[in-house]
């Protein structure tokens, strides 16, 4: 009796232990893993922001440059639905090894493209893998973390984009001097099947959830993919609207945006668009937060390197900056345990973002120091830190667990469609301003980014719903 009565606190403990940490036996294989997965898409996110520049002179696509981004989230739309669909049914896993089978494939063939057409296109595959994942893993936070670990393990994923983020943008543009922009898509594919080999294994017998029958009928997700797939044809056709001068122009942008607009409601919680308070604005502030970062962040190395001569590695280094302020908000966001405010989380970071974007703008002016806009920028990464893990975390305490996967797609949804939306926008105008003033080409992007940050500043209020 006293030796079993003497184990007994050696057991809680134990728990205790491993419901505190993220690398406790239990979950250190899968943490391991999972972190690794996300550094990878950040190396890859950062490596080829910074290589963009010289691939579009390369393969003369500078008008089509947003697009190289824009078609990516695109099409990371039927991924997300189709994830969310797949892993509530069947379980995460296979979700997960596909995708990074197809984001595998996808930046081959971007790294083979002998025009910019057929780099669009691997991105476009590469953006279908990449959709697959991020729905994936959040489904997995949501079934195998405790809630006492899930800030803990969002957390680690923005800062897992660090080293990346430190080592990425500087050898992209080493590799893009010395051996040429290819190989910064063609040395990934390594990189994600030794990912793979870390953490699938992990979450064998992960299963689906025991109530995943009351989530979605097999009708309703069928229907949900087909407007995925409408969503990622009128992203693309607003793109390429946006290219089109004279009467041509509103022959695709009127209806895809009429489109667009169709699908996005079918597609998020209901009322996302109107941003009503609770579920449906976490995923428009996810958007908007997004759109109004990434937006920025693709023109960083076109103006540094177009306008102030940088050469690509130093341009990637102001990515690296950035990345390593989004690290360190994360970090941050992580170690504070104060879950009955998160909206000041939220406003605090699009603040930052909104000021950080506005210091960037400053460096079109010739004479403006570089270094304004460098802090501006790693503000803004600050402001990311605090903001992305937040919304994650209100996203899975807003769902019950037989909607954990559609919901966590519809967080990364909110997030493709309205960054795709922007980027389309701001590349359409960047496009039809650059051949009278680069000047007022970049002003107008950035514009559109401040303006998205405070619309999220004025929005973060709504997160949680009336009680």
């Amino acid at each position: 009796m006293n030796a079993a009565t003497d184990t007994a606190p050696d057991r809680a403990n134990t728990d205790e232990t491993e419901h505190s940490s993220l690398f406790a036996p239990r979950y250190r294989s899968l943490t391991i893993g999972a972190i690794a997965l996300v550094a990878l898409v950040a190396f890859e996110a950062l490596a080829i922001t910074t290589a963009m520049p010289t691939v579009a002179r390369a393969l003369d696509g500078l008008p089509l440059y947003a697009l190289a981004f824009g078609g990516t989230l695109a099409a990371s739309v039927i991924g997300m639905v189709a994830a969310g669909r797949w892993a509530d049914a069947r379980g995460p896993t296979a979700p997960l090894g596909h995708g990074i089978a197809w984001f595998a494939v996808g930046l081959i063939a971007a790294g083979l493209a002998p025009s910019m057409g057929w780099l669009i296109a691997g991105r476009v595959v590469q953006g279908f893998g990449g959709g697959l994942i991020s729905v994936a893993l959040y489904v997995v936070v949501g079934r195998v973390y405790p809630a006492q670990l899930r800030t803990k393990i969002f957390a680690a994923f923005a800062a897992a984009w660090v080293v990346p983020a430190v080592v990425g943008p500087a050898i992209s543009g080493a590799i893009v001097e010395h051996a040429g922009w290819r190989w910064v898509f063609l040395s990934v594919p390594i990189a994600a099947a030794l990912a793979a080999a870390l953490v699938l294994p992990a979450l064998r017998g992960l299963g689906p959830s025991s109530t995943a029958g009351s989530g979605l009928s097999n009708g309703e997700q069928s229907t949900r993919l087909l407007w995925a797939l409408l969503t990622t044809a009128s992203l693309l056709a607003l793109h390429y609207g946006g290219q089109q001068r004279g009467w041509t122009a509103p022959l695709w942008l009127l209806p895809a945006t009429a489109a667009l607009a169709l699908a996005a409601s079918r597609l998020l919680p209901s009322g996302t668009l109107r941003a009503a308070r609770g579920l449906p604005t976490v995923v428009t502030l996810r958007g908007i937060g997004s759109g109004a970062f990434f937006l920025t962040e693709a023109y960083i190395p076109l103006l540094l390197s177009q306008e102030r001569a940088l050469s690509p590695t130093w341009s990637g280094l102001v990515l690296t900056l950035g990345a390593v302020g989004w690290s360190y908000g994360a970090w941050f966001r992580g170690r504070t345990t104060d879950a009955r405010k998160p909206q000041r989380f939220l406003q605090a970071g699009m603040a930052m973002v909104a000021l950080g974007i506005g210091a960037v703008a400053t460096l079109i002016a010739p004479h403006t120091p570089l270094a304004l806009g460098i802090a501006g920028w790693i503000l803004a990464g600050l402001g990311m830190g605090l903001f992305y893990p937040t919304l994650s975390v209100l996203m899975l305490e807003l769902s019950p667990p037989e909607r954990q996967g559609v919901n966590s797609s519809a967080l990364h949804l909110g997030d493709a469609i309205y960054t795709a939306t922007a980027l389309a926008i701001g590349g359409s105008l960047f496009a039809a301003l650059l051949s009278r003033s680069h000047t007022m080409a970049y002003v107008c992007g950035f514009a559109i980014a401040m303006s998205l940050a405070l619309l999220g500043l004025l929005l973060a209020a709504r997160v949680r719903p009336r009680v």
